[in-house]
């Protein structure tokens, strides 16, 4: 699929629009990927905007929970941390690997 596909899916995730993500995914979308003018991926961002719901669904579909944006380093779990977001820190650590 094109970019602009994916451009609509990250921000379908940071908007809350699950089902327009879900759609990408099931259509082959790469949730990992991340486009040169964003450096992020959908994860990040739906932790981000705090859209747990997406976070869950992009994580139960192989989202790389340590991907790092490109531009600042972060990542989902860093994001949740500077945030204070316990749920979504509670979310993150069920997917870590040790």
């Amino acid at each position: 699929m094109s970019g602009g596909n994916w451009k609509d899916m990250l921000l379908a995730s940071q908007t809350g629009d699950l089902e327009l993500v879900k759609y990408y995914v099931t259509n082959g979308i790469d949730i990992n990927y991340q486009h040169p003018e964003a450096m992020t991926t959908p994860l990040i961002e739906s932790i981000r905007f705090g859209n747990l719901s997406i976070a869950k669904y992009l994580l139960e579909h192989g989202a790389d929970i340590n991907a790092k944006e490109g531009f600042s380093g972060d990542t989902a779990l860093s994001l949740a941390k500077e945030k204070s977001n316990i749920k979504a820190l509670e979310l993150l650590k069920t997917y870590l690997t040790n």
